[in-house]
């Protein structure tokens, strides 16, 4: 995160903000300028990468779906907004730790032995690792002692869009991005590497609730894609992972994606509109129809 606080710093906040009497590695202004920083990117990242997936990759005709909810694009964008800023504080303690130098982020390739194998290997290790941290703080987030304080909010979107990606409660939000930022703590990796795979986990974030349940057919039973995705919203105990299917597989959590076998939600609407069960759309959103099964939390 140093790399953007000091393009920020040269560009913007030394020469039109700070004093000049506020050092540039002052505490305090580094703290201030990672939470000014760190919230306007995670609302241009959310609110621009989600836009475009809303707009060009998610199919509307989705919207049809019984379980999905009376303005809900808009709730899920507000409770988003809402938790986002709660979530910075402490991701702006771990940028902070970053900055002062306590993690094992470097600048030069030439600084591992391994040089630029060493950083593909990082950027394999990096995905691999957070999706087995997420995989089990997922799980966790589902026991029903903590399920309804944390994780249920997010599970309110049974059919959900691009701009569910974010809408978690803050604590949830956190517990799952955290495997992101202790990675660099643990194992060395490229700042400028970090901040891609910072911009990609957005990204994939926002693509396994996308509504895109297409699927390579090499990749179905590995990848865990928005078709896997969806049925996590909508049967709970499946799916748990981020990327892959490898340990959902192990935990014997994963569901083949319902969409890929004829029984998904455009199968479900096209089944509704058959039986003349789908009501217009303000009426049935909000309410789930006989017909269209889903576990209830």
């Amino acid at each position: 995160m140093d790399l953007v606080l000091d393009v920020a710093d040269h560009y913007v906040l030394t020469p039109y903000v700070y004093p000049a009497s506020w050092p540039e590695d002052g505490a305090l202004r580094q703290i201030i300028s990672l939470l000014v920083l760190t919230n306007l990117g995670a609302a241009v990242l959310y609110l621009g990468l989600g836009a475009i997936s809303y707009y060009f990759i998610f199919d509307h005709s989705l919207m049809k779906h019984p379980h999905f909810l009376e303005n809900q694009v808009q709730r899920e964008i507000k409770y988003a907004m809402t938790s986002l800023p709660v979530i910075s504080i402490p991701t702006v303690a771990l940028f902070f730790a970053e900055v002062r130098g306590y993690s094992k982020l470097y600048d030069n390739v030439s600084d591992l032995p391994l040089g630029w194998a060493g950083l593909f290997l990082s950027m394999i290790s990096f995905l691999f690792f957070t999706d087995m941290c997420i995989y089990w703080i997922h799980r966790i987030l589902h026991h029903k002692l903590i399920y309804k304080l944390f994780h249920k909010p997010h599970h309110i979107w049974k059919i959900p869009t691009p701009f569910a990606s974010h809408a978690f409660h803050p604590v949830d939000g956190f517990m799952q991005g955290l495997p992101y930022h202790i990675y660099p703590f643990l194992f060395p990796l490229h700042k400028v590497l970090y901040l891609l795979l910072y911009v990609f986990v957005n990204i994939w974030t926002i693509s396994i609730h996308d509504g895109d349940y297409r699927v390579p057919a090499a990749l179905t039973d590995v990848v865990n894609g928005s078709a896997h995705h969806t049925d996590h919203h909508l049967f709970f105990d499946y799916n748990y992972g981020q990327y892959f299917t490898l340990w959902d597989r192990l935990g014997g959590s994963y569901r083949h994606p319902s969409a890929l076998m004829g029984k998904g939600p455009h199968d479900q609407i096209r089944k509704l509109q058959a039986e003349g069960k789908l009501k217009a759309k303000g009426q049935a959103n909000g309410h789930a129809e006989r017909g269209v099964t889903c576990k209830e939390e």
